[in-house]
């Protein structure tokens, strides 16, 4: 068998009533830097220092972690092949694509690929599109 299927844990989301409480409490009172904020999406990607791991503050999404595959698609089948489910097909993100899946124990995996790219900000750290080029 090649590489391992999750490569790293690409977020943790973190539920909270909306961006600016959170930003409130986890740049200002606890130190985090922003990296990118999509107000559409009702998100904010922050830097966990060491790590290439985000933070990332949601409105609409639960408490999860989130892994870095190469492919959400072909991660998705892999899984399915392993015994796991498929809980939400994969889908187009701005980054690239996204697939939740169930491992054969019931564990819900989130994969994520950022075919796409990675977000573009400006100054404020608010996002203003994606620059290609794939995964980190």
């Amino acid at each position: 068998m090649g590489q391992p299927l999750l490569r790293l844990v690409d977020a943790v989301t973190v539920p909270v009533p909306d961006l600016d409480a959170g930003l409130a409490c986890y740049v200002d009172r606890l130190g985090h830097e922003l990296l990118w904020r999509n107000d559409e999406l009702g998100q904010a990607g922050l830097r966990c220092p060491g790590s290439e791991t985000e933070l990332v503050l949601t409105t609409r999404l639960p408490y999860a972690p989130n892994w870095l595959v190469d492919s959400a698609d072909a991660a998705a089948e892999m899984i399915i092949a392993a015994g796991g489910r498929m809980i939400s097909e994969p889908a187009d993100i701005p980054v690239g694509r996204v697939a939740v899946v169930a491992d054969p124990f019931g564990n819900e995996l989130i994969l994520v690929d950022l075919s796409k790219g990675r977000y573009r900000t400006d100054d404020t750290g608010r996002v203003t599109g994606v620059d290609s080029g794939g995964q980190a």
